[in-house]
């Protein structure tokens, strides 16, 4: 038979065993402290280490030639000061001996320092050697030559030490010196012996081409690296010099012969230059840069004096096309794109060019606001006012349109990154040349504008229809620059047309039918790309459905701002006053917001409603002056807002114009009417207004009761509230403070935030104003200094409960939110 402790004793037990292995725990854990510590080696102590030598600022090389260098510098003034100024103490053998032999010393010296391998004192002591040999060179012509043309001695002695330095240097491989120097100094003889021989300019050029070239060589058929660097650098800089004195003698010669004479050393130095791009791979676009403008110079040139302005700049523009066609030429491809670049850059300055007869088309007509419908002008140069020197750009045309040619005709040759860009520019440039036709033609004012409205719808047909893929994905990089000309083309034509009734009218109405012809032949592109997006086709359908959206928004508020300013040129045409004008131009957002209705979500409402919103300030513009009128345009504007706020989706923003425009209008008919009892007016209006609010509020109990009631009660209480302010009887302040009392418990009772908003204010201001009176007698009653000392008790107060006050304002905040 089992026994069976009881649970007490067993847990007795439990304890004893539990205790006795944590005893036993403690005794091991102890026991393996201690092996630890005799484990564990002691460290030996860390000595202290030594602080670290400092480094030396200064290399030994550097401290060697910085020595070197300062001696150099200054044996050499003293070599100076000794033949310039001491020079006469000593005679003429001494002179001699001492110069001649201090010399050949300096020249002998490097070759035995570079044998003990003394390479940078033999440096040093061969550039004093050849600053010895220019010492010498001028000892020579104040002793033995005092009487021989400066200029011409200077050159020869220029050719010499060149000479001798050269060999020198190649004497003496070690040194790297001398090469440089006779490179340097070699550029000097060829120009000074110019100047000495009293030759033109020409003769310089000439001869500083001339240094170019040996330059030149010495970068192609040389070795010493140092001396091909100094020779490639004064390569360009004589080369440069040489081509400048050229071109400026070719745009100044007086007859094609004088034009002639520098175009040989230009058409010298491009082959020169061609050369170099051939030859010299590092810099073969320079090198064909150089040469493509050098040619151009050259040959265009040549007809300038014997031709007006405007066609030597054809000439210069022809010269660069038949540059383009170097293209082909087996050159290598650095060197064909420095070409191409020349001709880029003669077009490019032919098209800045024709800048100016550009600007004077677009914004020439400006300058005639004054005259507005004064007559028609002569010509199409006197109905643009500005005179930009028409007789100089009567190529302008001309020069555009070989430019447009120029870039359409090299855009199979060029990489497809940037073939739109030359597509688009292709475009403008054709587009601007027929626009400064008229002008440079002189075309009568009916030419002129009957070409702008032609050239207005071509460039409208070129950015809606064409398209340069089959399946219309991608959208054709002309369009977007045919859609700007076809803006700016409307707006110069629209202000060339100002000079007449007749062709202000016609113009506006078939820049209104074009616009609105394209923006609704856009729809099937918004359509389409639309559709590609939501299938997704690709990012080209994503792009092509946001240019064809934004090109219709664009396209359809242009034709909005133009069908106002055509109802008003029809309205000043039939005689209308202004005021009259203002309720006409009113049509326009009416339409449109009948039209937004059928637009319904598509992109294009919404900126067409912004846009053709804008003709309520206009109207309010043109009825100024006359209050009845202007009360008149703001109830019309409330009412197409009102109307519009019937779309849900436009319901907010329209609903609190609405509003707002019906207040406005209120208000400037009461002031327009002299009206001293407003509410006879108001009433009527807020009755009817709080009725259909309050049957809004039974149909839709989420309506707020800003919407519901509102602008009923703001057509009574502020008008109300305005004319207690002004009035001195006691009256209209008693009946206007219990209705709003009256608001203010209704909205409280019934938690709508807009009666006891608006009944509250009201109800505090015609308090204030009633007691006003009184705290001012009160006031002027009370000695000086009390009303200082209870500001300063009220703002102690204040500090004191500041925290409750927000406490309290935060609930109040609270509850007015949570009213509806």
């Amino acid at each position: 038979m089992e026994n069976v402790p009881r649970p007490a004793e067993e847990l007795a037990v439990l304890d004893h065993e539990l205790a006795r292995i944590e005893a036993r725990r403690a005794r091991l854990l102890a026991r393996r402290s201690y092996l630890l510590t005799l484990l564990t080696p002691v460290a030996p102590p860390v000595p202290q280490a030594r602080p670290a030598a400092r480094a030396p600022e200064t290399s030994p090389p550097s401290v060697q030639n910085a020595l070197l260098a300062l001696g150099g510098v200054l044996l050499t003034i003293a070599a100076i000061a000794f033949t310039v100024v001491s020079w006469g103490s000593i005679g003429i053998g001494g002179r001699s001996v001492v110069l001649g032999t201090v010399t050949v010393a300096a020249l002998a010296a490097p070759a035995l320092l570079l044998r003990r391998s003394l390479a940078s004192t033999a440096e040093a002591v061969g550039a004093l050697a050849l600053v010895l040999t220019v010492l010498d060179a001028y000892a020579l012509y104040r002793v033995a030559l005092p009487d021989a043309d400066p200029l011409g001695y200077a050159a020869t002695v220029c050719a010499v030490l060149a000479a001798l330095w050269a060999g020198y240097g190649l004497l003496v491989d070690g040194l790297r010196t001398p090469l440089p120097a006779a490179v340097l100094t070699a550029q000097l003889p060829l120009p000074l012996w110019a100047l000495a021989a009293g030759a033109g300019e020409l003769a310089l050029a000439w001869a500083l081409l001339a240094t170019a070239a040996a330059d030149t060589a010495i970068v192609l058929w040389t070795k010493p690296a140092p001396a091909r660097s100094i020779a490639g650098v004064t390569a360009w800089a004589s080369g440069g010099w040489a081509l400048l004195v050229a071109v400026g003698l070719s745009v100044t010669a007086d007859t094609p012969l004088d034009a002639a004479r520098p175009g040989v050393p230009l058409l010298a130095g491009a082959g020169l230059g061609l050369l170099v791009a051939v030859r010299v791979p590092g810099v073969s676009f320079a090198g064909g840069l150089v040469a493509g403008l050098a040619a151009i110079a050259a040959t265009g040139g040549v007809p300038r004096p014997s031709v007006p302005l405007s066609w030597a700049v054809v000439g210069y523009l022809l010269c660069g096309a038949v540059l383009l066609t170097a293209v082909r030429a087996p050159l290598p491809r650095a060197a064909v794109r420095g070409l191409g670049a020349a001709a880029g850059a003669v077009v490019a300055g032919a098209v800045l060019w024709t800048l100016p007869s550009v600007a004077v088309t677009v914004l020439g007509p400006v300058s005639r606001a004054e005259d507005i419908w004064s007559g028609a002008p002569g010509g199409a140069r006197e109905a643009l006012g500005t005179d930009p020197g028409w007789s100089a750009m009567a190529t302008a045309p001309l020069v555009l349109l070989i430019a447009a040619g120029l870039l359409a005709a090299a855009y199979r040759h060029l990489s497809a990154s940037v073939r739109p860009a030359v597509l688009g520019g292709a475009t403008a440039l054709g587009w601007a040349a027929v626009l400064v036709l008229p002008g440079a033609l002189d075309l009568g004012y009916g030419a002129a504008v009957a070409t702008h409205l032609a050239l207005t719808a071509g460039a409208l047909t070129l950015a809606v229809y064409p398209r340069l893929s089959a399946a219309g994905a991608a959208w054709p990089p002309v369009s977007t620059t045919a859609v700007v000309c076809a803006l700016v083309g409307a707006a110069a034509v629209s202000l060339l047309a100002l000079a007449t009734e007749t062709t202000t009218l016609i113009t506006l109405g078939v820049l209104l039918t074009l616009l609105c012809g394209g923006a609704v032949a856009l729809g099937p592109a918004v359509a389409d790309a639309e559709t590609d997006t939501g299938t997704g086709t690709g990012t080209d359908s994503t792009r092509a459905g946001l240019l064809a959206r934004s090109f219709q928004a664009l396209l359809a508020c242009v034709a909005v701002v133009t069908a106002v300013a055509l109802l008003c040129a029809l309205c000043a045409s039939a005689g209308l006053p202004r005021e009259h004008i203002a309720l006409v131009v009113l049509a326009v957002p009416t339409v449109v917001a009948l039209l937004g209705a059928g637009l319904r979500d598509r992109p294009v409402a919404l900126p067409v409603e912004l846009t053709a919103a804008g003709a309520g300030p206009l109207a309010v513009v043109l009825a100024s002056g006359h209050p009845e009128t202007v009360a008149l345009v703001l109830a019309l504007c409330g009412v197409v807002a009102a109307g519009t706020a019937l779309r849900p989706d436009r319901r907010p923003a329209a609903g609190y114009l609405a509003a707002v425009l019906f207040v406005l209008a209120t208000w400037v008919r009461l002031y327009a009417s002299e009206v001293a009892t407003p509410e006879a007016y108001t009433l009527p209006v807020t009755v009817p207004a709080l009725v259909v609010g309050f049957l809004r509020r039974r149909g839709d109990p989420g309506a707020s009761s800003w919407t519901a009631y509102g602008p009923g009660l703001a057509a009574t209480l502020l008008p109300s509230l305005a004319a207690a302010w002004g009035d001195t009887h006691w009256l209209r302040p008693l009946a206007l403070g219990v209705a709003a009392l009256a608001v203010t418990l209704v909205g409280a009772r019934l938690r709508l935030q807009a009666l006891l908003v608006l009944g509250g204010t009201v109800l505090a201001l015609d308090t204030l104003h009633e007691l006003a009176p009184y705290a001012v007698q009160v006031v002027g009653a009370l000695p000086r200094w009390l009303p200082p000392a209870l500001a300063g008790l009220l703002l102690l107060a204040l500090g004191a409960t500041y925290e409750r006050r927000l406490h309290d304002a935060r609930r109040l905040r609270e509850s007015l939110g949570r009213m509806r």
